[in-house]
């Protein structure tokens, strides 16, 4: 049996001296961000220049560079990615963390062998997820933070991926990528790394009697994850890589949690797991370095919880000053320098010799021709000195011999050239003896590449088609008053589906207008591949589709032995038309997202000829998906108390008094926090035609049937005054960063 590699410890790096920091601390690895397309805008940020430099100096450790890519890219900004990319691929980057897709195609598309790396922001789930992202080519996934232990080991025993999982540091609320809060109320987003954080404010929780379950408090703030004392369930789960959180926090953090975990990982690989205990004083170290409030232990062995949650204290605790010192005079130095010994031959006539040789590292490099002295010959002091200057390289000479005949002489020049040539090559190689990637060529262009690079802003409208209504449901009294109706598409919430199966079915049977289609859960773990399995297994004939919104449902209805159709809802982001190419492969229709304006959603569109594009314009968004659950928080879990139809409602009201619904789903224990009122472009109605939509989606969550009528009514009937009063035209005109 082939013995597994030691766990690699990845830690943050928001900027060099981090860098340094968590390498001189331990670090196998550093992940980090340039100055653009990262998920940490506000990050000091490393400039082309810091990046080559950090990867040649990682190599020369044997420690690896992952880059954050990991942002959903705008169709504008795409041409850009090439040029971004290059010199760091050309340079041996050892990874690229992404999340759009359209990314990922192109970067494997153009960067032959660059290892690709899943953010978290993917919200992998699950095998099934993890399996669709190794088919198209991943080497390593980085899961929701939400996976239990017994997840990530069945995702590590079933695929071939690495896996990346979080042990220490700051949690999302949300679902990493799943989450709408900052840019919906703020312009903000989180999958453009602008997240302003509107979970860790204070909300009071409501029931829908608008009675206060709880005084003002901080739900939605998870306390810093900290698993020191689970290293060694979390190394034989399987995982491969360690990731600390914290590219916005300071070097001290990043080089303080480094050497502690540091120390433990191989504390547990030199007395194994019997022996492992943590020092109460390195657990005070932990606590003491940027920590909010309190530490809590993730996921790993809870499913959720309030004793997850800080609920009374949301802010972060000063860190200890001395310890900050001590972590400054351990680990923030400069840049290592490997000793070295040299040997210089200098014979008339032949070319000039340097030989450059430490850690069992021999390399000799030629210079130019040796030339007799005509006036004052080279002295041996002289040749020491000048070729002991080892400058800006990371080696420094400790002993140095030359060998040469008299009177000779070569030109300072030259000199330096041979030297500057010889400790290059001797750094290459030791680079190489590491396993590390020294340097990649860049492939010839493709046609396709070269013609993806050039930008076209130009604005071409379309001859507009009417686009199809399709109406999404969630109870029998929306189903029925949508069935008054003549729309060309109706989604079926999945667990409405099941829990009224007879019902709807016999509703459907009788209707001849729509074809209709089931609307799978936003989130599915592994618990829930029964319910898709005896969902599929009991479908009415009539359902011949699958709303998509998740990867883990795109694999399971890819592969079932029975063809459906399939559409990506708008959380499976779309926003370039690589992504757009990419989803082409497995669906042939997409919703837009909701996080482009009018002129990116026409950019996108008028470049888009063989995908049907969709749009929803009436619908409350469902701004964050969460593990944890407001009730349970509360002390009111009601897990299989009520039916889907029944709704398991709760409210949060933040300091304005803006109410925002809760849906509490307990099949399969997740939260939806919807924004307080709906989204609609019932006012953009001509502008929307234009831009040659195959249909407009109105999604229904707790309308009641007239009013489900009467929205409809306005959608069919262009003579009547739309219904609704209080509502957002979300990101239409003005888009986010």
């Amino acid at each position: 049996m082939k013995k597994r590699a030691k766990v690699e410890l990845l830690a943050p790096a928001g900027n060099y001296q981090a860098l340094l920091g968590a390498f001189n601390a331990g670090a196998d690895a550093v992940y980090l961000g340039g100055e653009k397309f990262g998920a940490r805008a506000y990050a000091d940020n490393f400039s082309k220049d810091e990046i080559c430099k950090a990867l040649h100096y990682a190599h020369l450790l044997g420690k690896r560079i992952y880059l954050t890519v990991n942002t959903l890219v705008k169709e504008a900004e795409f041409s850009l990615l090439y040029e971004y990319l290059a010199p760091f691929y050309e340079a041996g980057l050892d990874g690229v963390i992404i999340q759009d897709l359209g990314v990922w195609e192109y970067l494997r598309e153009t960067f032959p062998g660059m290892p690709l790396h899943a953010s978290t922001q993917m919200t992998i789930t699950g095998v099934m997820g993890a399996i669709f992202l190794q088919e198209n080519g991943a080497q390593r996934i980085v899961p929701a933070r939400e996976l239990s232990l017994s997840e990530v080991k069945r995702i590590k025993g079933q695929t071939d991926l690495e896996l990346e999982c979080f042990i220490h540091g700051a949690m999302c609320y949300c679902y990493s990528g799943q989450c709408l809060f900052s840019s919906v109320l703020g312009g903000r987003s989180g999958n453009r790394g602008r997240c302003a954080q509107p979970c860790r404010l204070p909300y009071q929780v409501l029931e829908k009697n608008q009675k206060k379950v709880s005084d003002e408090r901080y739900p939605l703030s998870l306390k810093d994850m900290c698993t020191i004392e689970y290293i060694p369930k979390l190394i034989e789960a399987g995982i491969d890589s360690f990731k600390i959180e914290g590219r916005m926090k300071k070097p001290e953090y990043a080089a303080g949690v480094t050497a502690i975990y540091r120390k433990y990982i191989d504390e547990y690989y030199t007395n194994g797991a019997e022996a492992y205990h943590v020092l109460k004083t390195d657990m005070d170290k932990l606590k003491n370095l940027y920590i909010r409030s309190e530490i809590q232990t993730g996921y790993y062995e809870r499913t959720n919880g309030k004793e997850m949650i800080t609920l009374h204290k949301p802010s972060y605790i000063g860190s200890d000053e001395a310890l900050l010192k001590e972590i400054d005079n351990s680990y923030l130095k400069e840049e290592k320098k490997f000793p070295v010994r040299i040997l210089g031959i200098f014979r008339i006539g032949e070319p000039a010799i340097l030989k450059v040789e430490g850690d069992s590292i021999v390399q000799t490099s030629y210079g130019e021709i040796v030339q007799q002295a005509t006036g004052r010959p080279l002295e041996k002091e002289a040749l020491i000195k000048q070729l002991s200057k080892t400058g800006n390289s990371n080696v420094r000479v400790v002993a140095a011999e030359i060998e040469m005949d008299e009177a000779v002489f070569m030109p300072i020049g030259q000199l330096n050239e041979l030297r500057r040539t010889a400790v290059l090559a001797f750094e290459m190689k030791k680079m190489e003896a590491s396993g590390m990637t020294v340097r990649r060529n860049l492939p010839v262009l493709k046609e396709k590449d070269i013609s993806g690079m050039i930008q076209d802003d130009s604005l071409h409208e379309k001859t507009g088609q009417n686009a199809e209504i399709h109406v999404s449901v969630q109870t029998l009294e929306q189903l029925q008053a949508v069935l008054q109706w003549k729309v060309e598409r109706i989604y079926l919430d999945s667990d409405f589906y099941s829990e009224k199966k007879t019902q709807i079915d016999r509703l459907i049977s009788a209707y001849e207008n729509s074809s209709f289609y089931l609307a799978l859960p936003y989130i599915v773990r592994e618990r829930d591949k029964q319910y898709l399995l005896s969902l599929v297994e009991n479908i009415h004939e009539k359902i011949t589709g699958f709303l998509v919104r998740n990867l883990e449902s795109v694999h399971f209805v890819q592969k079932l032995p029975k063809h459906y159709d399939m559409v990506t809802d708008a959380g499976v982001y779309q926003f370039n038309k690589e992504t757009v190419s990419f989803w082409k492969k497995y669906s042939k229709e997409g919703y837009l997202p909701y996080e482009l304006n009018a002129k990116e959603y026409r950019l996108l569109t008028e470049k888009v000829t063989d995908r049907e594009l969709s749009m929803i314009v009436y619908g409350t968004i469902p701004m964050m998906l969460t593990a944890n659950c407001l009730k349970k928080t509360n002390d009111s879990c009601i897990r299989n108390g009520q039916s889907h139809e029944k709704n398991n409602w709760t409210f949060l009201q933040d300091r304005y008094k803006t109410v925002f619904p809760v849906h509490c789903n307990c099949k399969h224990c997740y939260n939806i926090i919807y924004n307080s009122v709906p989204l609609s472009l019932h006012q953009q109605k001509k502008n929307l035609k234009k831009l040659g939509l195959f249909a407009v989606r109105l999604d229904f969550v707790q309308e009641s049937g007239e009013m489900v009528q009467k929205i409809l009514q306005y959608y069919l009937q262009d003579d009547t005054i739309f219904p609704v009063t209080e509502y957002t035209a979300g990101h239409y005109k003005r888009g986010v960063e």
